[in-house]
């Protein structure tokens, strides 16, 4: 490819030519500034990429890990930290709508989110507090009084399902996989 410096470009600029041999060269500078542009955004984002561990999603400064095996809700924590990471704390809409579309089938997946300490006040694993809500219809609902669920004290998403409403409480022993985050 035919190399052309930004003075060069310029000077293209600002001649009063307009004769062909100039349109040519104007021509194949613009391809090949687009092309370098092109490449460069390319490694840019290639070094975005490289800055999550292999087998993690990058978005809007985070990492982001979904776990293939499952365990409960203190596996999935403990999981997590030995990643140097945690469960993940949901704390924008857009990460909402990420994390929905994680995966293409439903997948239920812990994230940082429980009410162990307080049944009803719900709270983030770094102790923040529930701010944006995305729980189902009748959700959170403590497995509805029946014993055979027990206490529902750790919360889930359904990936894959309606972005706006798939968080649900389950027991935090239950076998489901986990979502990690960590920054990028």
């Amino acid at each position: 490819t035919q190399e052309v410096t930004m003075r060069e470009w310029k000077q293209l600029g600002r001649t009063g030519e307009q004769n062909d041999t100039n349109e040519t060269r104007r021509s194949k500078t613009e391809h090949n500034l687009h092309e370098t542009r092109g490449w460069q955004n390319k490694a840019g984002s290639e070094q975005r990429e490289k800055a999550c561990p292999a087998g993690w999603r990058t978005f809007s400064g985070s990492c982001y890990f979904l776990s293939t095996e499952s365990g409960s809700w203190t596996r999935a924590r403990q999981d997590c930290r030995g990643k140097g990471a945690d469960l993940v704390i949901i704390d924008v809409n857009s990460e909402q709508t990420f994390l929905s579309k994680l995966t293409k089938s439903e997948t239920w997946s812990w994230i940082g989110l429980t009410d162990g300490c307080i049944e009803g006040t719900w709270k983030w694993i770094d102790e923040s507090s529930l701010t944006l809500r995305y729980w189902e219809a009748k959700q959170p609902d403590n497995g509805g009084g029946d014993p055979k669920w027990g206490e529902e004290d750790c919360a889930h998403i359904r990936s894959g399902k309606n972005t706006e409403e798939n968080w649900n409480d389950r027991s935090c022993e239950a076998d489901l996989r986990w979502i990690c985050e960590k920054m990028a």
